[in-house]
């Protein structure tokens, strides 16, 4: 494996980046922060999510039910490499939200699966959500 500390490095600022953009609810650095096949398991869905763009249809839908990300902060992040080009970063997110007319801060823990792509850059290829059970 080549520099581990170079591209813990890596894809420690590619998450940062993701979590700054879905934070701001800026949903197209957010979504372009994840490959087109990649898959997601969310605790409030019923089901996983095949693709980028079928969690796109399903964020735009809870969009009209108004949602909206007002903030989001990573807490302990830490990278695990697998290869050169794959990546599993996992950390504990607090989150502040609106659903409608009321606000809810979220507390969880997220994974998420990076792949170097071509260009030299770590896309998330698999997300996953659950609630913290230490959100203190």
């Amino acid at each position: 494996m080549s520099d581990q500390h170079a591209l813990s490095g890596e894809v420690t600022a590619a998450a940062e980046a993701l979590v700054s953009a879905f934070g701001r609810h800026d949903t197209a650095a957010y979504f372009a922060a994840f490959a087109p096949d990649a898959t997601f398991v969310f605790y409030p869905t019923d089901r996983r999510l095949e693709t980028r763009a079928e969690y796109e249809a399903l964020w735009a839908q809870w969009e009209t039910e108004g949602f909206q990300v007002l903030g989001c902060r990573s807490i302990g992040g830490h990278v695990d490499l697998l290869t050169d080009d794959v990546a599993v970063f996992t950390h504990r997110v607090r989150t502040n939200v609106r659903l409608g007319d009321a606000e809810e801060n979220l507390a969880e823990r997220e994974t998420i699966v990076f792949r170097r792509v071509g260009d030299g850059a770590w896309l998330g290829v698999h997300e996953h959500l659950s609630p913290d059970p230490d959100s203190t």
